[in-house]
């Protein structure tokens, strides 16, 4: 089975992704910030599955620690035959009276260190004939949700650029588009999500569990759950004028003056 790399896999998705591929027998490179917590991971996942688990701790936001995953990916040892681009953050904050640094660690995490992995990952694959880069973008990419949606709709058309140029290659880009999900991303970002039912929200394992299954046909896109696939037709159809009025309608229904990610 390849080795899979997985960026921000201390928790959420991208935890859900170390141990799914862990449990389909896959060596996994762990890729995160936090090293006590990658390290607990990493021996749980050995114990529970008998793979292999290294532990790669890297700040994505910061440019040299970007590198130092980019050349993990370009070995030739253990090669890498999945990227899952997956770190990400929620900016809890409007555009115009917020922090532009902060603005800047998110473009830097969300946007170049996916194009730069990206082109690592796509580099070492290629001359091999296979492998699978999947990006984890949002259904936020269809919305204004901020400059989290021109984020995600970078990684999304990136993506999809991709996948053209590496078609016949035997390497595969999926850009996986979730919408709400049960993990700590709106927790850590100080995001109340309290006004949103039910009914709008995705369990991990199943948007991971499609996320892969896509990967493994070729898709090109993957849209967890029905609800979402027919959001997402209904975005990309209507006049962006109305997409824009659901956002200003959106922050007033939330009561809140932020312009956070309305979903993962």
């Amino acid at each position: 089975m390849a080795t899979a790399l997985i960026t921000g896999a201390s928790a959420g998705l991208g935890l859900e992704f170390a141990w799914q591929l862990a449990t389909a027998k896959h060596d996994v490179v762990l890729v995160a910030r936090n090293e006590e917590r990658l390290t607990r991971l990493a021996a749980q996942l050995e114990a529970a599955a008998g793979i292999r688990a290294e532990v790669l701790v890297a700040d994505l936001s910061v440019r040299a620690d970007v590198e130092r995953v980019a050349d993990r990916l370009r070995a030739t040892e253990r090669p890498v035959g999945l990227l899952v681009n997956n770190a990400g953050l929620g900016l809890n904050q409007r555009f115009v009276p917020g922090d532009l640094a902060d603005e800047e660690t998110a473009l830097a995490l969300m946007v170049t260190a996916v194009m730069v992995l990206s082109h690592a990952a796509a580099g070492a694959m290629v001359p091999r004939g296979r492998g699978a880069i999947l990006n984890v973008a949002s259904v936020a990419a269809l919305l204004t949700s901020g400059t989290y949606s021109a984020h995600k709709a970078w990684v999304r058309v990136f993506t999809e650029s991709l996948a053209v140029e590496l078609r016949g290659t035997g390497v595969t880009a999926t850009s996986l588009n979730p919408g709400f999900v049960h993990t700590e991303f709106h927790e850590r970002g100080e995001i109340d999500m309290t006004a949103y039912p039910e009914i709008a929200w995705l369990n991990a394992e199943d948007v991971v569990a499609t996320g892969l299954a896509d990967v493994r046909r070729g898709a090109v896109l993957s849209t967890p759950s029905l609800r979402y696939r027919v959001l997402s037709a209904v975005a990309r159809l209507a006049p962006r004028s109305a997409v824009r009025a659901f956002g200003r309608y959106r922050r007033s229904f939330q009561g809140q003056e932020t312009d956070a990610p309305t979903v993962g």
